[in-house]
């Protein structure tokens, strides 16, 4: 093998020598930061100095991952916003419903306290169609023959007598409401029990007073009930008040107007009497007198209107001028003086 040539010899050395300087430099500058750390300075001068450059480098992929992370965020909301909104309209309607099962129970609650208020003999019916026409004030209910429906029944809610029923199928009943233009109803004032008859008048919200004396203790704002006569309603039930009073055409009665107690125009559910033969409390009469005579033999038939009062006396058997039968009917309106002929001989006490 040939031996190397000197300038082989002389570059090899010089390489060794360049290793051994950057080996030195190295050793040199790892004792120098050791011990100064002025490495440690420059490094953060100089990262000072790239770090704009890194941040330019890297602004692409920033915006390209922002960009991304922007898209799928949105898309998300979107969707959680949809799915907000559909939750919402279902809480919604189920509020709604909430609020109007909230209202049926206290109606119902409202009627079935009325009927044990009074003590009476009822039956649900629920509303099936309601005619609110001008010329016919009618409903419709869902209860039939089969359910013990019959004709004449009366039909009351919470607050007071809405109609009658007047036709009866298997099924369903029709009920004419008291507002009706051929409907009329006998009433009397809750105040003093003076007899009247208020009418339809096709409004839901109004009845009417006809042909009313001038001598009649009325005023506005009066209670007028059912008063019983005819048999069809029983008495004692508020059927409105009354609001107006004036004077009809011929100026020599008194018309009223009566708004309705009972809600003809709303309620799903109404009240059937099973029957008109119930115990109420009468209306309040006026005072009567408590002496005797004349003005407590004449009684309720002293009224405007009142009927016959029977009067029966009684007489000691020791007293043989007595007439055999002392049983006699008192008009209305008792007359001042009474002729001859008809007093007794020896009247009993309390007579005329």
């Amino acid at each position: 093998m040939p031996a190397p040539s000197a300038p082989a010899r002389l570059g090899d050395a010089a390489g060794t020598l360049r290793l051994l300087a950057y080996l030195a430099a190295g050793v040199t500058l790892a004792v120098l930061d050791h011990r100064g750390g002025w490495m440690h300075h420059l490094r953060e001068q100089v990262g000072v100095v790239v770090e704009p450059v890194r941040a330019v480098a890297g602004l692409p992929g920033r915006v390209a991952d922002s960009t991304v992370d922007n898209v799928a965020t949105v898309a998300q909301l979107a969707h959680r916003n949809d799915q907000l909104r559909r939750e919402l309209l279902i809480s919604q309607a189920r509020v709604a419903r909430l609020s109007t099962v909230i209202t049926d129970n206290a109606r119902l609650r409202a009627l079935l306290d009325a009927a044990q208020r009074g003590g009476l003999d009822v039956q649900l019916a629920p509303i099936l169609d309601v005619d609110l026409d001008p010329t016919h004030q009618r409903v419709v209910l869902d209860a039939g023959s089969r359910d013990s429906v019959r004709e004449g029944q009366s039909v009351i809610d919470a607050y007071g007598l809405l109609g009658q029923v007047t036709h009866v199928g298997p099924l369903h009943s029709d009920v004419l409401l008291i507002t009706d233009p051929d409907h009329a109803v006998p009433v009397a004032l809750a105040r003093n029990g003076v007899r009247l008859v208020a009418y339809g008048t096709g409004r839901s919200d109004l009845l009417s007073l006809a042909n009313v004396p001038l001598s009649s203790d009325i005023k506005v704002g009066d209670t007028i009930v059912t008063s019983g006569l005819g048999g069809r309603f029983p008495p004692g039930f508020p059927v409105g008040r009354i609001v107006a009073l004036r004077p009809d055409e011929s100026r020599a009665f008194l018309e009223g107007d009566v708004r309705p107690a009972a809600q003809l125009d709303r309620g799903r559910e109404v009240l059937l009497l099973r029957s008109n033969r119930i115990s109420l409390p009468p209306p309040p009469m006026p005072p009567q007198a408590t002496t005797g005579g004349p003005a407590s033999a004449v009684g309720m038939a002293g009224e405007p209107g009142g009927a016959p009062t029977t009067t029966t006396a009684t007489q000691p058997a020791s007293t043989s001028a007595t007439p055999p039968t002392e049983t006699r009917t008192t008009p209305s309106r008792a007359p001042d003086t009474a002729p001859a002929s008809q007093t007794p001989a020896n009247p009993p006490p309390g007579g005329r």
